[in-house]
């Protein structure tokens, strides 16, 4: 039995959608005990329409509910009642295997961090949602957590999608990237110069510099940048992708011709649009922390909950913060070993 805490009251649509998420969860996995969080009188009512799958789903009175207009720092150390506290914490203390919220980043990023804790090794945890790319998906790291990153955060990050994709997409050998201006080398400012060299050393298969149009086509399947460059990208990513098929739909339906076409295509589409929707994904893992973390996009509806929560549940089952401390440590025994040969001038 895998145990998901949930943020009953965090995204834009809670806490119908979080709710319903939950029961399709448990209908599609059930080996999974969700506990929701939130003011019980106000989602309690939600969990009417489980059926036999109400013994699955427990309910924390959580009355304090953190928003997006509140300092993230400051609501953590105040709101020792919220979800957000409550779910980090019973994640430290093992009470629980996994933690879900579509609320606001920011509390999720530093419940993580001050509540949760880093594994060791780690000095920055990275957020890194799945994004479609010409033959799958790939993993970009870091989306938003570390806006300014020093260049050994970089390297970390890599390790980190690393274990990511090792042990939940099962990809045996992962190809890294990092992005940048150019495929050379010698290309970047001074943070991709020297990540580059980082990563290079690095225990990954490193495929060197990636450049913004070969980001979606394949070519890596972790992409490492810091968090201003992947917030762009995936912003820009979601945004192209809705004007995209917002064109098409209308020039589709411009023409008789085209709305034939469009009656031939209608599966090919309907694919397509599969392959593009977020809330078949879930959300972003937060990697780093000591704990299986998922941030659900705020705009979350049921389908999109449920997707979270079967990501987390498969990093539990991956093992991926333990994956992930292995690596780290492994990191360091190479750099120390390197340091006592550069200091015996070996």
């Amino acid at each position: 039995m895998i145990r998901v805490f949930l943020d009953a009251m965090g995204g834009d649509h809670a806490p119908e959608a979080t709710c319903r998420g939950a029961i399709e969860a448990i209908r599609n996995d059930p080996e999974l005990h969700i506990t929701l969080a939130g003011p019980a009188d106000v989602i309690t009512p939600y969990l009417e329409e489980a059926g036999d799958l109400r013994d699955k789903l427990s309910v924390v009175d959580a009355p304090e509910v953190i928003d997006n207009h509140e300092s993230p720092a400051l609501a953590i150390r105040q709101k020792k009642k919220s979800a957000v506290v409550l779910g980090m914490l019973a994640l430290r203390a093992r009470e629980t295997d996994a933690f879900v919220s579509a609320g606001p980043t920011g509390a999720v990023l530093v419940g993580g961090m001050l509540r949760l804790g880093r594994i060791p090794g780690i000095e920055r945890p990275a957020l890194a949602p799945l994004i479609p790319s010409s033959n799958g998906q790939f993993l970009l790291i870091d989306c938003g957590a570390n806006v300014d990153s020093r260049p050994e955060w970089l390297a970390q990050f890599a390790i980190m999608g690393d274990a990511y994709m090792k042990q939940v997409m099962w990809i045996k050998n992962p190809r890294i990237g990092l992005v940048n201006n150019g495929a050379e080398e010698e290309k970047g400012n001074l943070l991709y110069s020297q990540a580059h060299q980082l990563i290079k050393k690095a225990p990954v298969h490193f495929v060197g510099n990636i450049e913004g149009r070969y980001i979606p086509a394949d070519h890596a399947d972790v992409i490492v940048c810091d968090g201003f460059d992947g917030n762009l990208i995936l912003k820009y990513t979601e945004g192209i992708a809705e004007t995209l098929m917002a064109i098409i739909k209308r020039e589709l339906m411009s023409d008789a011709r085209s709305k034939l076409g469009a009656l031939l295509s209608k599966n090919a589409f309907r694919r397509v649009r599969k392959r593009m929707d977020y809330t078949e994904v879930g959300g972003a893992p937060l990697l780093g922390v000591q704990g299986a973390v998922v941030k659900a996009h705020g705009s979350s509806n049921a389908r999109a909950i449920a997707s979270a929560i079967r990501q987390a549940a498969s990093m539990v089952r991956g093992g991926v913060a333990q994956a992930i401390e292995q690596a780290i440590k492994a990191q360091s025994n190479i750099d120390n070993n390197q340091q006592e040969e550069e200091e015996h001038g070996i």
